[in-house]
């Protein structure tokens, strides 16, 4: 695991300080300032004194050359050669801090090759006051990745709060965001019962305020505050993570609200299902305390460019502008040499933008978020090499390079990938990536030296270890996946992106039985009243589910603009994900894992 490092703190100070000049709410009278931030109480006369910051300087020894060797083999993922490595040591080493070390390593290589019991039953070996703290520290960090790998969000949370009380300072800030993303991605029910088990007055305060931030965004400043008054000193205080100080800040004037959607044309009915989802989210929000405001819903289709859309928004007196929905508008938009006001775009565009007057945030269904995502839930589950089905063209290249990027990072390889083009290729294609057509081949060969007709049985190639089958639609999905277990593929785990799986039942999802995918929290039951307020409207839009999220996270991020301030702190639970933002403005999505049993989407 890569320690969090000093210059990665130094560029989220660079963005902050960056959001803290473009974020700017345009409907407000004056610009809206960054809150101070609230002085730090004195610590609560029962919590334990700070904990001496540990030095990450290893301790002496006279192997260290052989120790940075299988460091640097591992670094490369070369477990074999760091196995030959410490295999040399077996007999040399007998300070108990080698051999510390050494057990370190071996967990590593355990965990390289898929064998996290094996690697946690390691670490667990090191657990003990007598190792060296900068060996300790290692091997805790190593620790809490391995459990957040495997969804172990609470435990890997705690692992991170105890580093955090030790760690240097320049690595504070990144494991105070990893207990509160930890504690973000647990679902409340776990996080009710973690708080009635626990007598610890530091997690007690993570965790109250991990259940304070899901209450309703009206109620939240007051919450906030009387949690800071109860729990004075916590590490979580000062500043609130994710972004949560800039609720606190006071509210700034409402003003109008443009929604630039295509509302007629060809993406008339993707526009009314993000409309939906928008307005739905927004009256639920007014009913419960929440603003209201004027809306100026545009129809883009009326107007030459998006760019004119916007500019006739800004001259009714809109703060901000939600939309455009296509990446031809987008890109059109992004070349506007001054934004007066904030635009929360609903896509994506590779292009660096320029910085030129107000933000542009991109929130959009990037397929590219899943294909990153399904790779980290597969490889923490122990898989570590894979084979990949996707379509032809460029939408399934670009899923592809995501998952390739993320997968290879993490430690996994590829064996085999293959392509198709339309239903007469579903079975080639996968006989290609198994390489049967390879063994049948030879099975022909032989018949043809032998000049007699053989029996063979096909066999597959034995070294994958997942299959990540990359579909545009459950139709493609449902088709190829019969055909794994039919070309002896069957006891291989498939793992797939949201687009496999339809909300309409379908009998053909019962051919996806067992595949395991990321799916938006939208599908896996978040906010079931928005849904329920959509299908009793019958728009018609229910087909675009989607979509339907897209637009409430639209409103959730344009509510809580503010919170984008943070940076790379700001963490916000939404419809489609997890939400968080990189240097370029850009939000990201982490998704939900999820199975298919019995036809029916379940969460894991």
């Amino acid at each position: 695991m890569r320690e969090p490092s000093s210059s990665q703190d130094r560029r989220v100070r660079a963005v902050t300080f960056i959001l803290l000049t473009l974020l700017l709410w345009g409907c407000a009278d004056k610009p809206q300032k960054k809150p101070k931030e609230p002085t730090t109480p004195p610590p609560e006369s029962h919590q334990s004194a700070q904990k001496k910051r540990v030095s990450l300087t290893l301790p002496a020894s006279s192997h260290s050359e052989a120790f940075n060797a299988a460091e640097q083999a591992l670094a490369q993922f070369d477990w074999m050669q760091a196995s030959v490595t410490l295999q040399a040591l077996a007999d040399t080493a007998s300070t108990p801090n080698d051999l510390a070390y050494i057990t370190y390593l071996q967990a590593r290589i355990a965990f390289l090759r898929g064998n996290q019991a094996e690697a946690l039953a390691k670490l667990e070996k090191m657990n003990h006051p007598n190792v060296d703290p900068a060996l300790r520290y290692r091997m805790l960090s190593f620790k809490a990745y391995i459990l957040e790998m495997q969804g172990d969000w609470l435990e890997s949370a705690l692992l991170a709060i105890e580093l955090l009380r030790t760690a240097p300072t320049d690595y504070s800030a990144a494991w105070k965001r990893n207990v509160w993303r930890n504690l973000e991605r647990e679902n409340e029910t776990e996080l009710l019962a973690a708080r009635r088990l626990t007598m610890n007055p530091q997690w007690q305060g993570w965790l109250d305020l991990a259940l304070i931030s899901r209450g309703a965004p009206s109620s939240l400043p007051a919450q906030l505050s009387r949690w800071r008054n109860n729990h004075p000193g916590h590490p979580a205080s000062t500043p609130l993570p994710g972004g949560l100080d800039y609720l606190q800040a006071p509210p700034t004037r409402t003003g109008k609200v443009a929604i630039l959607l295509p509302l007629s044309g060809k993406l008339a009915r993707p526009g009314k299902a993000v409309l939906d989802g928008y307005l739905a989210a927004y009256y639920a929000a007014r009913d419960n305390g929440g603003p209201s405001y004027e809306l100026l819903i545009l129809d883009v289709e009326n107007y030459p460019t998006a760019s004119s859309a916007y500019d006739y928004a800004v001259s009714q007196g809109a703060g901000i502008a939600i939309g455009p929905l296509s990446k031809s508008a987008l890109a059109d938009v992004a070349t506007l040499l001054e934004r007066p006001i904030p635009i929360l775009a609903l896509n994506r565009i590779d292009q660096v933008l320029p910085a030129s007057g107000s933000a542009l945030v991109q929130l959009s269904l990037a397929p590219q978020d899943e294909a990153q995502r399904v790779a980290e839930i597969a490889f923490g589950q122990g898989a570590r090499r894979a084979i990949i089905i996707r379509p032809e063209g460029d939408w399934g290249a670009k899923v592809e390079s995501a998952l390739e990027q993320r997968w290879t990072t993490l430690g996994g390889s590829i064996a085999s990938s293959a392509t198709y083009n339309n239903p007469d290729e579903y079975s080639s294609s996968v006989k290609s990536v198994l390489s049967l057509d390879t063994s049948e081949q030879r099975a022909s060969n032989i018949r043809r030296l032998l000049a007699t007709n053989i029996e063979s049985v096909p066999r597959r190639r034995l070294d994958p270890d997942v299959v990540f089958l990359l579909s545009r639609n459950a139709y493609e999905a449902s088709s190829i996946k019969p055909l794994l277990a039919f070309h002896y593929a069957g006891n291989l785990p498939v793992y797939g992106i949201s687009t496999i799986y339809t909300s309409i039942p379908d009998e053909r999802n019962r051919d996806l039985e067992g595949i395991h995918l990321v799916e938006t929290p939208w599908l896996l039951g978040a906010n079931p009243e928005l849904r329920v307020a959509i299908a009793a409207g019958d728009t018609g839009s229910g087909d675009y589910t989607q979509l339907n999220a897209l637009g409430a996270d639209a409103f959730l991020l344009q509510s809580e603009f503010g919170r984008l301030q943070s940076g790379a702190d700001a963490l916000l639970r939404g419809n489609t994900g997890l939400l968080s933002m990189d240097p370029n403005l850009r939000i990201h999505r982490e998704l939900s894992a999820a199975t298919l049993d019995g036809g029916v989407l379940k969460a894991q």
